[in-house]
């Protein structure tokens, strides 16, 4: 295990609230500084500690997939360049959802609770009311509060944090947050469809090709990953590789070396697009180390694919607000345009023409094949401006159609007279089952 590791699964082995620094940690494990920084962003970037201005890094709890929609008060603060006046020792903990406090003493009660932040201005009453009740305070205006409100959130490790922002302001960015949040949330990742390495079949370099043949027979399976003795990937042995060697033949001499692989972030779909462009229906997962976390095959891609398809949206993407602007009636395409799609001067924006092709072709390829698509490429070219509050007509064009491939041709016009005209390449990707 390198320096850089064991420094990682120090952090990851800490108490989460702990503090963290650069010459603490290089102290205790006998490392350079450097060595103790790197890892430290590292972790910062995996999701288990997070750096606060005026406060430190601390050690967090990183989010599962299913809970990534959870906020933590460590990352309010950065959201809203805020600082923080009381209860440090509670920035880890996560908060569901957040209230604003407009409104009397009284009422403030049915809206606070557990995991909530309640956003107020000066009101010291309402704050100690809220903090009594399980909620951290998030203060307005760049307001302080007093010395025994934040005696009362040390106590109860609930944190009080100040911003110089307006409610208005706070409340938009951490609902923004929330939001790009669950858009992530809705993304497929390869950690989502992973046969974990408990349950993956492997082959070890100093095995043989007899070694191969009893796992095939047994597995039914033909294509497997090859790891060293440090458990790194260092290649994949398929049926191709082992046809004619002699049965007592090292898999380390007849293994593809430097095979293709993805890491547990990597994209169901740039998974796809890899099985498809390098002809291969399995993938390892690899850590930062090339260590084998698992494989992902072509199938579990696939079904995986048709699931997003199927699944309704929770938070809109560019795409999905242009294609609730697009109607597709007998065969005709059209789209309103709004001003959000519009630039900065006032025409359709150059991201929201490639919206339209891409929901186009996505909408119309569906009527002439059973799977999915990939596009590959997209040459446009732009004849005219269109101005916000035009209507859009899209006319699609396939130009040819094979097993694994499609040309398509997608053309744009206002009132007759063609604003911009595009050729695209394509990927299939057949549904075998």
């Amino acid at each position: 295990m390198t320096k850089h590791e064991q420094i990682i699964e120090h952090i990851s082995n800490l108490p989460v609230g702990s503090k963290i620094s650069v010459r603490q940690i290089a102290k205790i494990l006998r490392v350079s500084e450097g060595t103790a920084y790197r890892a430290i962003k590292e972790a910062e970037n995996n999701g288990i500690v997070s750096t606060i201005e005026r406060v430190g890094t601390i050690r967090i709890e990183k989010k599962k997939r299913n809970a990534i929609d959870n906020l933590t008060f460590a990352e309010i603060v950065n959201i809203i360049d805020g600082h923080v006046i009381g209860g440090r020792e509670g920035l880890h903990k996560s908060l569901t959802r957040f209230a604003i406090g407009a409104m009397e003493l009284n009422e403030v009660e049915k809206y606070i609770g557990e995991n909530t932040l309640l956003i107020v201005g000066n009101r010291s009453e309402v704050q100690k009311l809220a903090l009594s009740k399980g909620s951290a305070v998030l203060v307005t205006g760049g307001f302080d509060t007093t010395e025994e409100v934040k005696q009362m959130a040390d106590n109860l490790e609930l944190p009080i944090i100040s911003s110089n922002f307006d409610t208005f302001a706070v409340a938009n960015m951490i609902n923004r947050a929330i939001y790009d949040q669950l858009i992530k949330k809705e993304v497929l990742t390869a950690q989502d469809i992973l046969i974990k390495i408990e349950d993956t079949i492997y082959l070890r370099e100093n095995d043989t090709v007899s070694e191969w043949n009893h796992l095939s027979e047994s597995s039914k399976h033909t294509r497997f990953p090859v790891l060293d003795d440090n458990n790194k990937l260092s290649g994949i042995v398929t049926s191709k590789d082992v046809l004619g060697k002699n049965p007592n033949e090292k898999i380390k001499k007849v293994m593809t070396k430097n095979p293709v692989s993805v890491n547990l972030n990597s994209t169901v779909a740039s998974c796809a697009h890899i099985m498809i462009w390098e002809s291969i229906e399995l993938l390892p997962v690899v850590s930062r180390y090339n260590n084998l976390l698992g494989i992902v095959s072509r199938e579990d891609v696939l079904k995986a694919m048709q699931v997003v398809d199927r699944q309704p949206h929770i938070g809109d993407t560019i795409n999905d607000q242009v294609l609730k602007k697009m109607t597709f009636k007998e065969g005709e395409i059209s789209v309103k345009i709004s001003p959000q799609m519009s630039n900065q001067f006032g025409m359709l924006s150059k991201s929201v023409y490639l919206a339209i092709i891409e929901e186009t072709i996505n909408h119309e390829m569906k009527k002439h094949i059973k799977g999915d698509i990939l596009i590959d490429n997209i040459d446009i070219i732009f004849v005219k401006t269109v101005q916000m509050d035009s209507e859009v007509n899209v006319t699609f064009t396939l130009l040819d159609l094979g097993r694994k491939a499609a040309k398509v041709e997608v053309a744009l016009s206002v009132r007759n007279q063609i604003v911009a005209k595009s050729l695209c390449a394509i990927q299939v990707i057949e549904h075998f089952y």
